[in-house]
Order: C-alpha cells, then sequence, then structure tokens
C-alpha cells in the first residue's frame, strides 16, 4: 500500500474530527489533546509502515512544523483577548512572564544541573523550554472567542500569559546555545545582554506594534474613509501571521512576540468589531488542522521509544517540574495580588507545557550541539505527555466548577 496515501487519509480523517472536537470534549470533559496523542500512539503501534515520529533525526523537520503551530496559535491568542493593553489591567500576566518565568527557568536549571548532573548549556536550555505556558495545547483554560463578554480573571491571565512567554524564553535559550560554544564571561554576557534581550525583545515589540497598526489601518480605518471595504476573508490572520513574522525576524527580532504584540495591537484598534471574530475563527481552524498533526506525531514518538530511557531521576524531575516548580513559582508572583485565592491556585497550577517546549528544545538543537540531548528530549517529552494527561483530564471541570460557583 502507497504510504503517502495512507498518510493523507489519516491527515485528513484527523483535520476532519477536529470540526467535533470542542462539542465532544466540552461533553466528556477532557482536552482533545489526550485522544489525539492516545490516537497517535495506537496508529504507530499497530501501523509500522508510516514514517518514523523521531525528533530527535528528524529536528529541522520537529522545529518547523512546531514553530508554525506556535505562530498560528500566537495569532490566535493575542485575537480573543477582550481586555484592552494597559500594564494596570495586565498586572497578572505580566507578572506570570517576569517573575513566575524567572524564577522557574533558574529553579529548573538548578534542579537540571545539581539533581540530574545535566551541562550547564543543557540545563540552562532544559529551564527555557519549561518555562512557557503553552498557547496552543491551553484552550480549555483560556478565554474564548472575541466578542464573548464573559470576564474571567484565570482565563484571561493564562490566555495574556501564554501569548506573551513563548518569546520571552527565546534569550534564554540563546543563552544556552552560546555556552555551548564559549565559557561564561565578560563578552558573552554583554553580548547576550545587548543583543538577545535588550535589541531583540526591542525591535519585536516596535515591530509587532508597527505592522499592527499599519493592518489595523487598512482593514478598519481606511475603510470608513474610502469605498473600500473591510475584507470578507479570514485568510488575512494567516497572512499577517506570516508577514509580521518574517518582518520581523529579517530585522533580528523575536518573531514570536511580534506576532502576538500585532494580534493585540490589531484587536485593541477596533476592539468590538465583528471581523475579529472572522480573523480568529480562521486562526483557529488552521491551528486545529496542526495540532492535531503535531499530536499524532508526538503520539507516535512514544510509540517508537522517545521515552526508552526515562529513568526514575528524569521521570521524578519531570512531576516536580510540573507539580511543584511552576505552581509554587506563579503562586509566588501573584500572592500579593487581589485575587481569591481560589483564582490564584488555578492560575498558579495550569501552567501547561506542549507544543512550545518541543519548538524550544528542537531550535536549540537545531542551532548548536548539546551533550545531554538525548535526556532532554525524553525528560521534556515526559512532561508534555504528563501535562496534557493531568492538565487534559483536569482544566475543563476544574474551571467550570470555579466558575459556576463563584
Amino acid at each position: 500500500m502507497d504510504n503517502y496515501i495512507v498518510i493523507l487519509a489519516i491527515v485528513g480523517a484527523a483535520a476532519l474530527a477536529m470540526a467535533w472536537m470542542p462539542a465532544i470534549t466540552q461533553k466528556l470533559k477532557i482536552s482533545y489533546a489526550v485522544l489525539y496523542v492516545v490516537l497517535g500512539f495506537v496508529l504507530y503501534t499497530f501501523v509500522r509502515s508510516l514514517p518514523e515520529p523521531n525528533p530527535t533525526k528528524q529536528v529541522n523537520i520537529t522545529l518547523r512544523l512546531t514553530e508554525l503551530v506556535v505562530l498560528v496559535s500566537l495569532m490566535g491568542t493575542g485575537l480573543k483577548i477582550d481586555e484592552r493593553f494597559s500594564f494596570k489591567d495586565w498586572s497578572i500576566p505580566l507578572r506570570l512572564v517576569s517573575i513566575t518565568m524567572l524564577l522557574s527557568i533558574l529553579i529548573t536549571a538548578l534542579l537540571g544541573y545539581f539533581w540530574l548532573g545535566f551541562s550547564i548549556p543543557s540545563a540552562i536550555l532544559l529551564g527555557a523550554a519549561l518555562a512557557p505556558t503553552d498557547p496552543v495545547l491551553a484552550s480549555d483554560v483560556q478565554v474564548g472567542p472575541p466578542l464573548e463578554k464573559a470576564r474571567s480573571n484565570v482565563r484571561f491571565a493564562l490566555t495574556a500569559e501564554g501569548g506573551l512567554n513563548d518569546s520571552m524564553a527565546f534569550p534564554f535559550t540563546w543563552l544556552a546555545i552560546a555556552l555551548t560554544a564559549s565559557t561564561f564571561d565578560a563578552y558573552t554576557l554583554t553580548h547576550w545582554v545587548v543583543m538577545d534581550i535588550v535589541v531583540k525583545l526591542g525591535v519585536g515589540l516596535v515591530s509587532g506594534f508597527l505592522i499592527g497598526k499599519a493592518l489595523a489601518y487598512l482593514l478598519f480605518h481606511l475603510p470608513k474613509k474610502t469605498s473600500l471595504t473591510t475584507p470578507a476573508d479570514g485568510f488575512v490572520a494567516l497572512s499577517a501571521t506570516l508577514l509580521v513574522y518574517g518582518v520581523t525576524e529579517l530585522l533580528h527580532g523575536y518573531g514570536f512576540l511580534a506576532v502576538f504584540v500585532c494580534a493585540v495591537t490589531l484587536r485593541n484598534f477596533e476592539m468590538h468589531h465583528q471581523y475579529h471574530k472572522k480573523l480568529h475563527a480562521f486562526s483557529d481552524q488552521i491551528e486545529r488542522i496542526l495540532v492535531a498533526i503535531v499530536l499524532i506525531l508526538f503520539g507516535g514518538s512514544i510509540a517508537y521509544g522517545i521515552l526508552s530511557i526515562l529513568s526514575w531521576p528524569l521521570a521524578l524531575f519531570g512531576l516536580v517540574s510540573i507539580l511543584i516548580v511552576r505552581p509554587l513559582c506563579a503562586y509566588f508572583s501573584v500572592m500579593r495580588t487581589k485575587l481569591p485565592g481560589t483564582e490564584k491556585a488555578m492560575i498558579s497550577f495550569f501552567g501547561i507545557k506542549g507544543v512550545g517546549s518541543l519548538f524550544y528544545l528542537s531550535f536549540a538543537l537545531n542551532e548548536a550541539t548539546f551533550e545531554n540531548a538525548a535526556e532532554l528530549w525524553c525528560v521534556v517529552s515526559f512532561i508534555v505527555l504528563c501535562s496534557i494527561l493531568i492538565h487534559g483530564f483536569s482544566a475543563a471541570k476544574t474551571i467550570a466548577h470555579v466558575e459556576n460557583n463563584p
């Protein structure tokens, strides 16, 4: 049988099933990620003629596929936030992407170095890859489509955090890459601070804001002044995603940050315009198709033995990372806020790990050679799997219970 035809049929069936996933998962109260990972595991267990889903051998393919998924997700995430940006109103997510993220990277890196015995670059990379809250697999704890008008502190905080911190981990990823080639001297530190923090973050912010303003002018302001009309097609969202990412990367900025900033800027320009629904719907549809493919491949990688070298120290570290490190770091960052205790606990617990972590790991391993590459793939994959299972079975039920019993 032609493997190509089999692959087409599987992708088609998986994408088709995504049309019913929101209704199915709402009824079952479990994340669709759980179902697709199980599907991938079963498929690759019994259909061994499929291409080997081994990210350690196909690092570049893994990199580009996860990159595209995160990009599309970031645009959709920014478009669905109904809260107009201000430092005051966004104080909780800003705390999460600063205090929580820095503490998580530091503690994870220290545990990786002293507990797991990783080299310094590998330990820092582990911290950077595991710090972001995933915007791709966190739909159950995020806000709904634009103009939903339902205010939830927990959903808003986790949605905005997921959009912001998938770019904030880049400086530490570049630090890990730099340390594979040199010692941590004054030049390395200076170059990292100036280029990888100040310049690249600055370019990402400015590029995303300016392109977002330009797109908003074309889509919302210009039709009021001329005979042009706002486009009827939602594919503008994907076009804008690729445009802002490409331009920002060419300018040596962080494209992930620019995409999210562009989406928020676009949304803030005409907060209540109905066209935002179309833009978000198209992004969401593309994202779910891509996610279905990635999750099936991830389940397949488990069937093919990505966890074959999993040891008790690695497994215990993974559980500590999900159940202790993230919750404690996040709770520390929000404990002095005015949020109710239950909301603080939920924001702290649902630091979902997923496609973003796989992207950062494949990105770094595509740029440099790390001593503990096999162990890194194993422990990050284990943590992503545990997050999918733990958060996938608990998120919808927990959020629904809190929202129905304020």
